[in-house]
């Protein structure tokens, strides 16, 4: 099991487990000598209720969320050609669909024994809007991984807590990226010079080359990280067997304790009863 895998396994188990099946996940990882996957499953976050149920719908409804995205890209065509009477024609299409969407939702969710609040209703309905409206957010929903519901505001898409959502995968990005650079040149792609071609593909291999430079550094920053937290690990470990030791040493003086106080009470005792006798044989000698 890969670390991808892992997370799949992890975001579908139910909702109240996912701590303990991040945990024994995790420590199945690092079992198999992948430390660095380990430790990202870690820092993984259990769902909210609206996120786990938008993860539901992903694994059980996949075709549903598939016309979600493709409906996406027709709104983004329309509005780059400023086709208002299409954008009329595709609103309807929208609202129903994430109707849809949502009751699937709540259907899973009885299934489940989980009830849908009306404000987590209302998070479900932002949440596959914001797929409709932004690709990035598009395909997080259809991986099924979310952590928190997405809401899409007028600079992007934020989760529950208008935090900005961290759920563009770098390699989608610079996919929409090339898709967008075709649809834009395709016009004038037969009139570009060779000498202009060779430059915008110069610079777009140094633009992946500086995406490979930043994606290097994130992984040697993240293994630094590793490193750090098994180095304090091993500290705590060590802190405890010490503890332990001390403890049981302590707990050995106190047995010691418990018994020489119990052989001074005898000897203190037997001290006394010699005492008593000696006086006693002292007044019987002085009667004679």
């Amino acid at each position: 099991m890969d670390f991808e895998e892992a997370a799949d396994a992890l975001y579908a188990a139910p909702a109240a487990d996912f701590i303990a099946a991040r945990n024994e996940l995790a420590k199945q990882l690092k079992a198999d000598g992948d430390q660095l996957g380990s430790t990202r499953l870690k820092a993984l976050r259990k769902p909210t209720v609206a996120a786990w149920l938008a993860n539901l719908v992903a694994r059980e409804q996949p075709d549903e969320l598939d016309d979600l995205v493709a409906l996406g890209d027709e709104f983004r065509e329309a509005t780059a050609d400023l086709d208002g009477e299409r954008l009329r024609e595709l609103t309807p299409r929208r609202h129903k669909l994430i109707d849809q969407l949502v009751q699937a939702a709540g259907k899973l969710a009885a299934d489940q024994g989980q009830k849908v609040s009306a404000d987590v209703g209302q998070k479900l309905r932002e949440t596959f809007d914001a797929g409709l409206v932004d690709p990035a957010a598009g395909e997080a929903v259809r991986e099924g991984r979310l952590s928190s519901a997405l809401r899409h505001v007028g600079f992007g898409v934020v989760d529950e807590s208008g935090e900005p959502s961290n759920v563009t995968p770098l390699t989608d990005e610079r996919r929409q990226r090339a898709v967008d650079r075709r649809k834009a040149s395709k016009a004038a792609e037969e009139e570009e010079s060779a000498a202009a071609r060779t430059a915008r593909e110069r610079a777009e291999r140094k633009e992946e080359e500086r995406e490979a430079a930043r994606r290097a550094e994130a992984k040697k920053q993240l293994e630094d990280k590793v490193a750090a937290a098994e180095l304090a690990e091993a500290v705590v470990e060590d802190l405890e067997n010490q503890l332990t030791e001390a403890q049981d040493t302590l707990e050995e003086i106190r047995v010691t304790i418990r018994r020489l106080t119990a052989e001074l009470d005898d000897a203190k005792k037997t001290a006394r009863e010699a005492q008593k006798q000696s006086r006693e044989a002292r007044k019987r000698y002085n009667r004679l």
